[in-house]
């Protein structure tokens, strides 16, 4: 893949603030199959790689831990919330490599939800391991092509709050991968303004190809933060073929990183003072009327 990265490294000692200018974000891509132990291996070699490179925050593909033969197997995997197995395991990860952990997604078991129904939800870790916020991804993907049927309403159910999550010094922004098509939810979160908005993904090729890389770079633009785009990218064992192109834009819409299929780490630098000129010389933020 492309990337731009970044040429600045935090110095010991160096202040909260310099910290904050100097911070770096890493988007994981993965190849998910349907072996929840290869995948958490998978995940855990790649986020090793992700902190060895500097990364302050990381950001785990949607279904990072399960790319199911059948949407119903969502169903039998899924967990409680709480401590159990692969939310134990990123909480793990997140205190191992003292990261800001966004948790791609897994099937949650929530007690409210409709009989055979899960919510595909995004936890994010603290360094300390505990979990910080917790999002529900809010619109399910449905999509009819030649040879391709997708309804994730006939096994999940929506969330229904955009959450953001202080992770830091960076206010995050929550969202996961059909989100990216509903403009609104970002503005939402961005009141207040979010540095980082993050989208764990797992676009299929077809709708990837047309409208990923337009999508991120136009929520950059728009929201002048940065985007940490982390997908599923290459074939699945069960078949499927996602679009890949991990990314990470600037808030001019800048590509940064980009990793275009198989598992990766994406790496580029969090510039404080860029984001700040950004707004100040093009102050759209501050003209919403609506």
């Amino acid at each position: 893949g492309r990337t731009r990265r970044s040429r600045f490294r935090p110095r010991r000692g160096a202040s909260s603030r310099e910290r904050f200018h100097r911070m770096k974000l890493a988007a994981i891509q993965m190849v998910s199959t349907p072996d929840v132990a290869r995948n958490l291996d998978t995940a855990a070699r790649l986020l090793a790689q992700a902190a060895a490179e500097g990364a302050t925050l990381a950001v785990l593909p949607e279904y990072f831990c399960l790319m199911a033969q059948r949407d119903e197997d969502k169903l039998t995997m899924a967990e409680p919330p709480g401590d159990s197995p692969i939310q134990r395991f990123l909480a793990a990860q997140a205190q191992q490599h003292g990261l800001w952990l966004v948790g791609g997604t897994l099937p949650l078991r929530d007690p409210a939800c409709a009989p055979g129904h899960v919510r595909n939800s995004c936890g994010v870790y603290a360094p300390d391991g505990r979990l910080a916020a917790r999002y529900d991804k809010i619109h399910l993907f449905a999509f009819a092509a030649a040879g391709e049927q997708y309804d994730e309403g006939r096994v999940l159910e929506a969330g229904s709050e955009p959450v953001a999550v202080q992770a830091g010094a960076l206010r995050v922004g929550l969202s996961v991968c059909y989100d990216l098509r509903f403009p609104e939810l970002y503005r939402a979160l961005m009141r207040p303004p979010c540095d980082v908005l993050s989208v764990p993904a797992a676009f299929t090729y077809t709708t990837g190809q047309a409208h990923w890389e337009l999508l991120l770079r136009a929520r950059a633009v728009e929201n002048q933060c940065y985007v940490v785009a982390a997908a599923q990218g290459g074939r699945h064992e069960n078949g499927r073929r996602t679009w890949g192109h991990s990314l990470i834009a600037d808030p001019w819409g800048q590509v940064l990183a980009l990793r275009a299929e198989g598992d990766g780490v994406v790496v580029a630098g969090f510039d404080a003072a860029a984001m700040a000129d950004v707004r100040a010389r093009l102050p759209a933020l501050r003209h919403r009327r609506i």
